[in-house]
């Protein structure tokens, strides 16, 4: 099995449907925003803060291409990685899949998350920038996607499982 990368925007459910997608299929399971801040002993927010957005995107650049080696992982992906025209070129190369998420429901789910650095303010109106901004290189990138506003994450899991087991078929 190739690694499964899961893309969105923040609020769509990657590293809690990650967690439990890896337990589902029995392997490891990464987040790579939580590799960056074991990696620098900061949080991403801090990194953002006291090395700035460019400093940020290189070392996950790095961390993203590190885990898109490994086999066998589910890895979820930092909402804003495919803006790096490498990250987005070697995520292709593995399965990915876009959990797509309604405005209302990401920000009903980041709520006011002070460890979001580019959602600080207006939350909703920042989230539907991001989207808007990044919807096109998950659909670039996605070999599957799955909206998950009415689902819970077990019910996401289930549906991602299937898609996969389609791809795996052809």
């Amino acid at each position: 099995m190739s690694t499964i990368v899961l893309v969105g925007v923040p609020g769509a459910g990657k590293t809690t449907v990650g967690k439990l997608l890896a337990k589902n299929l029995g392997i490891d399971f990464f987040d790579s925003d939580q590799v960056i801040e074991s990696r620098a002993g900061k949080s991403v927010s801090d990194i953002f803060t006291q090395d700035g957005e460019p400093a940020f995107r290189k070392l996950e650049h790095d961390v993203i291409v590190e885990l898109l080696d490994s086999n066998n992982v589910v890895l979820a992906l930092g909402g804003g990685s495919l803006g790096n025209d490498e990250t987005r070129a070697k995520v292709k190369d593995a399965t990915t899949v876009w959990l797509v998420a309604g405005l209302a429901q990401a920000v009903d789910r980041v709520g006011m998350n002070r460890n979001r650095p580019l959602l600080l303010g207006n939350v909703r109106g920042q989230l539907a920038d991001l989207m808007a901004a990044r919807e096109p290189f998950y659909k670039e990138v996605a070999a599957i996607a799955v909206d998950t506003s009415k689902l819970i994450p077990s019910e996401v899991v289930t549906e991602i499982v299937s898609e996969l087991g389609k791809i795996e078929a052809l």
